[in-house]
């Protein structure tokens, strides 16, 4: 279902299941049909809508919202997800964040604190690498990254590419690495990668979650390559009632058959069993 931004963007969500809502912000990589088939995203869908309504959409520039878009910043994803939830007639509902959607919920329930009743981060950071950087070799790495980003898509090298499917899977197998990169391929065009990379670099929500009020749970991979384990500390540090459960994985995004997969389910679960019985 589409529903248009106020800069005139068509921003395209879907719902699956039943039960109490669970709205996930989007994130880079998505494709609301294809995930149905994809063996990266598919049992992310049955495991969140397996006890819930998930309202998921697709970030302005990927999947099926539009790609040529004047707009690709922090704020215009903030917007989105509050056009999303509009649309969807949500009132008051837990909300999931995983990688950079993570800091976009952080900012949607500083901005609505009535509307957000928990708030779920998985694999998130509050500060990208470029905001985050300290030292020589730390701005370093975080210009490589967008600049194999910018000469691997432009040349459409699969070999760049895999240098990304190592760093979001590392522990996934050469289905799943293949399964990442057709994925990454389908989702985008080669400039909006450049430019989601580099939105993600210099996102910082640092001075926005101490504001966060509704009570949190942070779920990260112990050993995450892509987003190191300090960012979940550092959000645990910042956010006043928060939970932090790490999981044993090195995984970014995490697989339907490693061990940390039930685990990440059951914690939500448990901490949206709360809402569950809490009066509408």
């Amino acid at each position: 279902m589409p529903c248009v931004s106020a800069d005139g963007v068509r921003v395209a969500y879907a719902c699956s299941g039943t039960g109490p809502p669970l709205v996930k912000a989007a994130n880079w990589l998505t494709h609301l049909d294809l995930e149905w088939s994809s063996a990266i995203w598919a049992h992310w869908l049955d495991g969140l809508a397996h006890h819930h309504r998930l309202i998921r959409y697709d970030e302005r520039g990927c999947g099926l919202s539009d790609w040529d878009v004047p707009d690709l910043g922090f704020d215009a994803w903030v917007n989105d997800l509050e056009l999303v939830v509009d649309a969807a007639g949500l009132d008051r509902f837990p909300l999931l964040g995983v990688s950079q959607g993570g800091a976009v919920a952080i900012a949607y329930a500083v901005r609505h604190p009535e509307r957000v009743s928990r708030l779920v981060l998985a694999g998130a950071y509050s500060r990208g690498r470029l905001a985050r950087a300290r030292t020589v070799a730390e701005r370093d790495e975080a210009t490589l990254d967008l600049q194999l980003a910018r000469i691997g898509w432009r040349h459409d090298d699969p070999s760049f590419r895999q240098v990304f499917a190592s760093q979001f899977l590392p522990d996934g197998s050469r289905m799943l690495w293949d399964a990442f990169n057709d994925l990454q391929r389908a989702t985008t065009s080669t400039e909006n990668v450049v430019r989601f990379l580099d939105a993600f670099a210099h996102i910082d929500v640092s001075a926005l979650a101490p504001h966060v009020w509704c009570p949190t749970l942070i779920l990260h991979c112990r050993d995450d390559l892509r987003v190191p384990r300090s960012q979940a500390q550092e959000l645990a540090a910042l956010i006043p009632d928060c939970e932090l459960r790490f999981l044993n994985s090195r995984n970014h995004i995490l697989t339907a058959d490693e061990p940390a997969w039930p685990v990440f389910l059951a914690e939500i679960e448990r901490f949206l069993a709360v809402d569950a019985f809490a009066p509408r």
